[in-house]
């Protein structure tokens, strides 16, 4: 028997097999849930569509976060193929390059709201339109990283947003906890994927990590998606509002 046997849940932002949010899929697969994916844009797809046809995943949707239509019907669609699910993973984040190689003053305002709307906000709706799905209960993780509670050279307009995104899984775990649904945030410590492309300097910062660290190494795609797969399942029932940090042990005091 799998730690996931007979769960069932959804996928948000898997660009490829450098993700993330890849990393968490892989592990719940391993654990025997039953999964689902979205996607962006046809590019997007195109990456998306291999990946989890080899977990066996056959629902595969395209999902704008930034539109609340798109994610209501992907929440609709999964009502209509399963009826009900058990988890949803948060993996989405953006802002403009522009945003983030810029002093954090000159950040535009439009840059702000893009960054706000995309990495925080969304996970809002995300959880509204799941509340229906998860009569059980059920658990929500999102990703958070460490600028979101210290100024991180050069991460700027997403820290703010990782901030805000922290505060709303606190939030939204105070009004759901009635419910048995859980939410959770795992704040991952510096690792190569498609998103930190974005970072300045991300290279002195991984550079950064395995010199400050305890474990004296950056942590990896699979031990993120560990961390994940525990607060996504019945090992961590009495844990909410939580922001679950993997990052080798780099904490305030390894600055």
């Amino acid at each position: 028997m799998g730690l996931m046997d007979g769960k069932r849940g959804v996928i948000f932002g898997v660009a490829n097999d450098r993700s993330i949010a890849w990393g968490v899929a892989q592990q719940l697969h391993e654990a025997g849930a039953e999964l689902a994916f979205t996607y962006l844009n046809e590019a997007l797809e195109k990456r998306v569509r291999p990946l989890a046809g080899s977990l066996g995943s056959t629902i595969i949707l395209p999902c704008d976060v930034g539109s609340d239509d798109e994610i209501a019907a992907v929440f609709k669609e999964l009502e209509q193929q399963w009826g009900t699910i058990d988890f949803v993973v948060h993996a989405v984040a953006f802002a403009n390059r522009e945003d983030l190689k810029r002093p954090f003053s000159q950040t535009s305002r439009e840059g702000f709201n893009l960054a706000m709307d995309i990495s925080a906000y969304s996970l809002v709706p995300m959880t509204r339109y799941a509340m229906p799905l998860m009569s059980a209960g059920g658990s929500i993780v999102t990703m958070s990283y460490l600028g979101a509670m210290l100024a991180v050279p050069d991460y700027n307009v997403m820290g703010v947003a990782k901030a805000a995104l922290e505060a709303s899984v606190r939030y939204l775990a105070a009004e759901l906890g009635p419910q048995k649904i859980r939410v959770n945030a795992v704040s991952a410590g510096p690792i190569k994927t498609l998103a930190a492309s974005g970072i300045g300097n991300f290279k002195q910062k991984l550079h950064t990590m395995e010199e400050r660290s305890p474990l004296r190494r950056t942590v990896t795609q699979e031990e993120v998606g560990k961390a994940s797969l525990y607060l996504l399942s019945d090992l961590s029932t009495g844990v909410t509002g939580e922001i679950h940090y993997v990052d080798g042990g780099f904490n305030i005091s390894a600055l």
